[in-house]
């Protein structure tokens, strides 16, 4: 039947799309179920394997009730952190090793928070081992019909060995719906309340779209964006399940809308079911991480609203050629919601108001609030400790700075006075020496120079050399009788003959 969503959804049909650069075509699983009759509603790659992510924690919270049904454990079984499980990464709570909590509060926290060193704790506490839990987890799902799955973790972290399909998580829902409807609260818990740390749900749907009550979201770079979402509306439950999608927002949005199609349609005795939905050909899930956690930009995060990878007209070019519509097929409608031009733009309504429930840590929470009390006493403790350490640190390394710069004006200062002092000696040396010396000298005392000056008789002027030489002077010689001068040299002197003697 078509409803009013046709005319919103015309647009284009599926997901589906070709890898860039690649032959083969990628189509992201998108599965509408009737969660009463198991029939089918709209299918595509419905039995591809995808790596499932957080999803995962519906087959771990299925065997954890398995096993209280059995009467192996309780809800009250206590659980321990071990080193293993507090060094998974985020998402997880934080505990430290050795901290305990009850089945129940894990499950509420795996649900809710999905965290992933809780989720580890339980198969570490149920099967002993990981994957003495895994093995649990591979022959419940065996039992319940899922045909595509293989597991190797309780929480759903990276791991290329670790399939599922959407069809498997349909029959999941339904199987979790029919053997635990005592446990279905357990799938709608909007937020908990750790202490005074309040953590929202991180399915987007919880509180957004009218009806939906479950189940779990879950990402990783290699399978995108994947939630199991669960919807009544006049007492019809419907199952949708979406995989491989680029953001939270579009999953929630694709889901939203799958939701109001499933509900206009009715379930003939002509639709297929769950079981007989054909094999899939694809020999392995293909890895979305080029498409989804582009290096360029900030890793996108599984928060429920408003979480996305990117906006804009120009966002997720990658994801939107690998996640492309085609043209229709005949006896399928068309989800102009399932082409991402078609979600660009478009929000869910606001969320309402969180209706936490409480979680604790200890076998009551009476205990967990002591257990939380002391916490906050040692935090307060090491903080107050940190604040002295640095406050002290300071205080030390102004006395160091201090001290060291006394002791370079101590060092500079007797540097001083030690140069003062040799310049002193200097100067009382000094004549002594001199005095030492000069009295080597032939007994000239110390007090003459060691040079003695000489006269120089001063340099006779031109016109004063050129005037002959005195006569030097000598004994007079016996006067003898004058000779009369000769007429023709009477004005021209001549020396006499004894002038050298």
């Amino acid at each position: 039947m078509v409803n009013r969503v046709w005319g919103r959804l015309i647009g284009s049909l599926t997901a589906l799309g070709l890898m860039v650069g690649a032959a083969s075509a990628v189509t992201a699983p998108i599965l509408v179920v009737d969660a009463e009759s198991g029939k089918v509603l709209y299918s595509q790659g419905a039995t591809d394997p995808w790596y499932p992510a957080s999803i995962t924690k519906l087959m771990t919270a299925y065997v954890a009730l398995d096993m209280v049904r059995q009467g192996k454990v309780s809800l009250d079984t206590l659980l321990t952190i071990s080193p293993a499980a507090a060094a998974e990464p985020p998402s997880k709570m934080g505990f430290k090793p050795g901290t305990q909590i009850t089945l129940d509060n894990a499950l509420k926290i795996i649900m809710v928070k999905s965290a992933n060193d809780v989720s580890w704790a339980i198969g570490e506490g149920l099967g002993g081992s990981v994957e003495g839990f895994a093995d649990m987890m591979n022959e419940t799902a065996h039992r319940i019909g899922m045909r595509e799955s293989r597991w190797y973790n309780p929480n759903g972290l990276p791991e290329p060995r670790q399939w599922t399909s959407a069809r498997d998580m349909a029959i999941l829902a339904r199987a979790l719906m029919r053997d635990f409807p005592n446990q279905q609260g357990l799938f709608s818990i909007s937020a908990i309340q750790y202490g005074k740390a309040v953590m929202a749900n991180h399915n987007g749907l919880l509180g957004r779209y009218p009806g939906a009550d479950g189940m779990k979201t879950g990402f990783i770079c290699s399978g995108g964006f994947n939630v199991v979402a669960t919807a009544t509306r006049g007492g019809r439950r419907i199952i949708a399940v979406v995989m491989g999608q680029p953001s939270a927002r579009e999953r929630d949005i694709k889901a939203a809308d799958l939701f109001d199609y499933g509900f206009g349609q009715s379930a003939g005795w002509t639709a297929p079911t769950l079981e007989s939905l054909p094999a899939s050909n694809v020999a392995a899930p293909p890895d979305m991480r080029p498409y989804i956690c582009d290096k360029r930009k900030p890793m996108p995060v599984d928060e429920g609203p408003g979480a996305l990878t990117a906006s804009g007209p120009g966002a997720n070019s990658a994801a939107t050629q690998l996640l492309g519509s085609i043209t229709p097929d005949a006896s399928n409608l068309a989800f102009a919601a399932l082409g991402n031009a078609n979600v660009r733009g478009r929000t869910l309504p606001p969320r309402a108001p969180l209706q936490p429930i409480p979680v604790w840590i200890g076998s009551s929470p009476t205990e967990g609030a002591m257990a939380l009390a002391r916490e906050e006493q040692e935090a307060q403790a090491a903080k107050q400790a940190a604040k002295q350490a640095a406050l002290e640190a300071a205080q030390r390394k102004r006395a160091e700075a201090k001290a060291a710069k006394d002791a370079a004006r101590e060092a500079a200062k007797q540097a001083a006075s030690e140069k003062a002092a040799k310049a002193r000696a200097a100067a009382v040396t000094a004549p002594k020496a001199a005095t030492k010396t000069a009295g080597k000298d032939k007994g000239v005392p110390a007090a003459t120079s060691a040079y003695t000056s000489v006269e120089v008789a001063p340099k006779a002027s031109a016109k004063e050399a050129s005037k002959p030489a005195a006569k030097p002077a000598h004994k007079p010689a016996a006067k003898k009788p004058e000779a009369k001068p000769a007429a023709k040299k009477a004005d021209k002197p001549t020396k006499a003959k004894n002038d050298e003697s």
